[in-house]
């Protein structure tokens, strides 16, 4: 048997995945499946039609067929177990079996059709065989990842300990009526020492707000300056006291809320070359169960600095399994990226553009599998005598996530008040000019993955939709990371500086 392509097409004849086992060029397959509708008789029983050159074994799936595409003098009846064998392994990966379904899952088919053939002829393997094959189960990656996270736990203990040792000092300080060292007070000195030397404490001990705006000294120059100045400190109070009633402020670009920007501050020494690692999750569910679409964008985004550090590789470790599709900036070269998972251009002469943000590589996954929801939010209205009996509950289904700053916010009917809580997991806060009850929970992770809320309120079961949610993470949900930085010649490791961030653009229950 020499089998020439394996192919998914439509009933016209449109190649939607193919796979060639021989040198052949895009033109010839497309021919190749374009004409084989054609050969095809009416109320013919045949599974196989011939023409001068090949023969095609095909199978009928729903509104798609199943094609293998080979020459005239291979063994049919070995022609058609093969066919058996790749019209099982399609089920495998697409639930429903039509066009949109097999482009999303286009790379697994791929994957799956090499393990059948090799060059031309059929492996001797089965089913079971194909999907352990596929999933390429490492148990040196299962170690590997187990130390790493032994790793970030001590380090978070030590944070901690840290924190607490800083938290000690500053009370005994002010007990003796010392000066407060510089690590907790205000001004230049104190805010310098601590984004260089502590600034890992942040995301642990808050400083605490002066009560009081310090008196500055009256320069020398014009009274213009303090007029801006002044009307600044205005505008400053007056947004102060909108977040202060539960009013969310946007930046001056209108694109991240300022409670992100507080949680993820860039990296405080930016290297020479500098990478960000940014995802974007945008996810609807059905409040009965069922997710109804979920789309991520993820980029790495280049800045170099320095022109003596522009001609420059990057080695990505790709470990994602959920099934996301790559592509490559146009000036990379993509053969590279394929073969070793190495960034770089096309010419390696050319070097990065300096002092600007350059996309290297993004990635997008989009699907309909419950398993993908990162978190799950249930929310279930009961009515009662009194109105409804609201129980919500979340559940972190992706253990390797640490979620932080966990917004999550149930519609509140007006005009009766604010509800009665029971039992709660972390806080909440009634925002009664929006109408909102704002469930708040610092840190979800692998240790605290559920938890519930349950509260009584006048209304009816629909009054509690649409579900929002809102979170930052510092680690990305699809497991692809930068690991490492050379030269283009001589292959010398270049330091670099690395910012991750997983955001949410929209994320609701309906």
């Amino acid at each position: 048997m020499v089998l020439l392509a394996a192919a998914v097409c439509t009933k016209a004849g449109k190649a939607i995945v193919s796979r060639q086992f021989v040198e052949m060029t895009r033109t010839r397959v497309e021919g190749l499946l374009a004409a084989f509708p054609k050969l095809m008789g009416m109320g013919k029983q045949h599974t196989f039609v011939e023409t001068e050159s090949v023969r095609y074994v095909y199978q009928p799936l729903e509104k798609l067929y199943m094609v293998l595409v080979t020459t005239k003098n291979s063994n049919i009846l070995e022609d058609l177990e093969t066919l058996r064998l790749f019209s099982r392994v399609i089920p495998e990966y697409c639930r429903v079996l039509e066009e949109g379904e097999i482009s999303d899952h286009c790379f697994d088919l791929i994957f799956a059709f090499d393990e059948i053939v090799a060059l031309g002829y059929r492996e001797n393997v089965n089913l079971a065989q194909i999907r352990t094959f596929t999933e390429m189960d490492s148990h040196e990656e299962k170690v590997f990842r187990a130390v790493r996270e032994t790793q970030e736990r001590e380090a978070k203990a030590e944070m901690r300990r840290k924190a607490k040792e800083l938290q000690q000092i500053r009370r005994d300080a002010e007990r003796s009526g010392k000066k407060v060292p510089a690590f907790g007070g205000f001004g230049s000195t104190g805010m310098s020492s601590m984004s260089s030397g502590s600034i890992i404490t942040d995301t642990i001990i808050e400083p605490e707000k002066p009560k009081m705006a310090p008196v500055s000294v009256r320069p020398t120059g014009s009274s213009k300056a303090l007029k801006l100045g002044a009307r600044g400190k205005e505008v400053d109070n007056f947004v102060d006291k909108l977040r202060g009633e539960g009013e969310t402020i946007m930046s001056n670009t209108g694109k991240m809320p300022s409670l992100a920007s507080n949680v993820l501050p860039p990296p405080v020494n930016v290297e020479s070359v500098h990478m960000r690692v940014e995802e974007k999750i945008s996810l609807t569910c059905g409040r009965d169960g069922g997710l109804q679409n979920m789309e991520l964008l993820g980029m790495i985004t280049l800045r170099v600095t320095d022109d003596k550090v522009g001609r420059i590789r990057l080695m990505v470790n790709n470990y994602d399994k959920k099934g996301v599709q790559l592509q490559t900036h146009p000036n990379v070269d993509k053969k590279l990226f394929t073969s070793d998972s190495v960034i770089g251009l096309k010419n390696p002469e050319k070097s990065f553009p300096l002092n600007n943000d350059v996309g290297v590589l993004k990635w997008r996954l989009q699907s309909t599998d419950e398993a993908l929801i990162p978190l799950t939010i249930n929310c279930w209205p009961s009515e009662s005598a009194t109105g409804c009996d609201v129980n919500i509950e979340y559940e972190l289904q992706e253990e390797s996530l640490e979620l932080n700053d966990v917004v999550i916010a149930i519609p509140i009917p007006s005009g009766v008040g604010a509800p009665v809580v029971g039992d709660v997991d972390g806080e909440y806060k009634h925002d009664s000019r929006r109408n909102v009850l704002e469930w708040s929970l610092p840190v979800i992770d692998a240790k605290n993955k559920s938890g519930s809320l349950e509260f009584s309120i006048a209304g009816q079961p629909n009054d509690f939709f649409p579900v929002n949610v809102s979170f930052v993470s510092i680690r990305n949900y699809c497991d692809i990371q930068v690991a490492k930085v050379t030269h283009v010649e001589g292959d010398a490791p270049v330091k670099f500086s690395l910012e991750t961030s997983f955001l949410v653009d929209k994320y609701e229950i309906l």
